[in-house]
């Protein structure tokens, strides 16, 4: 089969080798030219390289079955840039946990001795895992449940905390009965992630530096001593 009939032609992995070129270009130039920390103009450039880079990346491996040496992060991983008040006069603090209810039965003694030690011996709310969590919750501080979660049958997932800037506190239960649907990624200040992946980056990183120094100890086994008394 001839390159022209190829799926992929060389002619497309020069063109897309060519947009990364511009791209690097006019992210150089907005760099160059930026008016703040978070310029928008930078933003826009940054995203337009790194979609540059990955189709120029994925046609390299189609046509050579080749990868570049670079990886530019995704825009889908970074918060847009901050557009909020540079002093703001209040903020709202977003929060998220993810649990998972690994032992039932531990969540539900828990929940019926908190109950009992309240004087709700007779009450039925802590004989569901619904109505456990309800008084669990009702009874201690989220940050609380999130040091003890073992003790209360839960198991930890992912968790997120976002601070994002405001000009004004808004009415007084204004946003109640739909707390998160306003939230601005623009005026998230900074942003706390918790999640397994991390940790399963770090040990992919030691499982490298481990089968490093086993290759080196295999190599240092294989090396003759040296005859000394030449």
């Amino acid at each position: 089969m001839s390159d022209a009939a190829q799926p992929t032609t060389a002619a497309e992995v020069r063109a897309a080798a060519e947009a990364v070129k511009t791209a690097l270009d006019r992210h150089l130039a907005a760099v160059e030219r930026r008016s703040g920390e978070d310029d928008p103009a930078v933003y826009e450039a940054f995203n337009q390289l790194a979609a540059a880079a990955e189709v120029y990346d994925e046609l390299l491996y189609d046509r050579y079955d080749e990868v570049t040496p670079f990886e530019i992060p995704g825009a889908d991983d970074s918060l847009p840039p901050y557009s909020g008040p540079e002093e703001p006069s209040a903020l709202s603090v977003l929060i998220r946990r993810d649990y998972a209810v690994a032992e039932p039965q531990r969540l539900l003694a828990q929940a019926q001795r908190i109950e009992a030690a309240d004087g709700g011996a007779d009450s039925d709310a802590a004989e569901t895992v619904n109505g456990a969590l309800g008084v669990l919750f009702g009874e201690f501080e989220p940050d609380e449940i999130a040091s003890r979660h073992k003790e209360f049958g839960l198991e930890e997932a992912d968790s997120t905390l976002w601070v994002t800037a405001a000009d004004e506190l808004p009415e007084a239960g204004e946003w109640l009965s739909a707390p998160f649907d306003s939230v601005d990624p623009q005026r998230v200040v900074c942003r706390f992630d918790v999640s397994a992946v991390f940790d399963e980056d770090l040990d992919d990183d030691a499982d490298d530096v481990d089968l490093d120094a086993d290759e080196d100890a295999e190599e240092d086994e294989d090396l003759e001593p040296l005859d000394t008394d030449r």
